[in-house]
């Protein structure tokens, strides 16, 4: 309930934000979840009149140019389309970005101005007051990015999953199932990095103080004539092993659950390479609806691979 209470609130933000710009960046994730399917279906027209041209040739009848140069025409023009639609896309994130980030530093601003002096000697609200200066501005903003990319994948996934549907419901089975695992390890670690970051948000605020104390002028004669340079600069080297050791150990951890995981997408994906290329040997597809089926199910990898990834994304921007 609050991972969507949450995201609800970071599009609200946005939407008072600029209204014209969340709904252009809208309707743009529309158009862009759209698209690449219908370039893949005109693919496989393109791949059949080919064939067929290539037939009527062979059998001494004059081949339709006319038709091939059409199709890839209108392919050329969707493909420009789509690149279009996510420069609109960037162009919408861009803007609301800096409007956002200004909206919500003057927030931040309004509400530091009514907090005490105690409030601000207490660490753990100045941690948070810290913290909201340095995330609050983006947080948002990706949470609100990366509800638009889950409605754009979805989007792509359920027009992928409709053609595909014509081939076999397991092929949109195994294209979804094959993202489960990787999404469970992404989740998982998200959660784990937003705790290591709070754990170790004192140790650097010491490192920031330390940096100061030795690096500054007005600091320097305290530390020489006290001869504490050595002994502050173990304490920083200490502190900066200790934040190491455990981003190293989280780096270690995911990557290599992230390469297994990769594994069992590969294995998917050539399992329906080879499933859809025997089909097509049987005669029970053509040799155009081969290459959309194939295309289909890489791109739609791609799209439960990011789908996926934006819901873990928006888990962790909700922490």
């Amino acid at each position: 309930m609050s991972f969507w209470r949450y995201s609800r609130r970071a599009i609200a933000l946005v939407w008072s934000t600029h209204r014209a710009l969340t709904v252009g960046l809208a309707l743009l994730t529309l158009a862009a979840g759209l698209m690449p399917a219908g370039i893949a279906y005109l693919g496989k027209l393109i791949v059949d009149a080919v064939v067929a041209a290539l037939a009527a040739n062979q059998a001494g009848a004059a081949p339709d140019h006319a038709q091939v140069l059409l199709l890839v025409g209108l392919e050329g023009l969707l493909v420009a389309g789509l690149a279009g639609v996510q420069r609109g896309i960037d162009f919408c994130q861009s803007l609301l970005r800096v409007l956002l980030s200004q909206r919500v530093h003057f927030l931040i601003l309004d509400k530091a101005l009514t907090l005490s002096l105690a409030q601000f000697e207490d660490s753990e609200l100045y941690d948070k007051l810290n913290r909201a200066r340095q995330e609050a501005s983006v947080r948002p903003l990706s949470l609100v990015n990366r509800t638009f990319a889950l409605a754009q994948n979805l989007i792509s996934l359920g027009s992928y999953a409709g053609l595909l549907l014509a081939f076999s419901p397991w092929a949109v089975a195994i294209l979804v199932a094959a993202g489960l695992p990787a999404f469970v390890a992404e989740t998982r670690f998200s959660g784990e990095r937003f705790r290591a970051f709070q754990w170790r948000s004192p140790d650097r605020r010491m490192l920031a103080y330390l940096e100061i104390v030795l690096a500054r002028e007005d600091h320097v004669k305290e530390v020489k004539l006290f001869e504490l340079g050595n002994r502050l600069l173990t304490r920083f080297r200490e502190i900066f092993r200790r934040i190491y050791a455990e981003e190293k150990r989280l780096t270690i951890r995911r990557d290599g659950w992230g390469f297994v995981l990769g594994l069992v997408s590969s294995s998917a994906f050539y399992g329906a390479y080879a499933w859809i290329a025997l089909a097509t040997i049987d005669g029970a597809i053509s040799l155009g609806e081969m290459t959309m089926y194939l295309l289909l199910f890489k791109q739609g990898q791609s799209a439960v691979a990011a789908m996926l990834g934006a819901i873990g994304g928006m888990y962790e921007d909700n922490l």
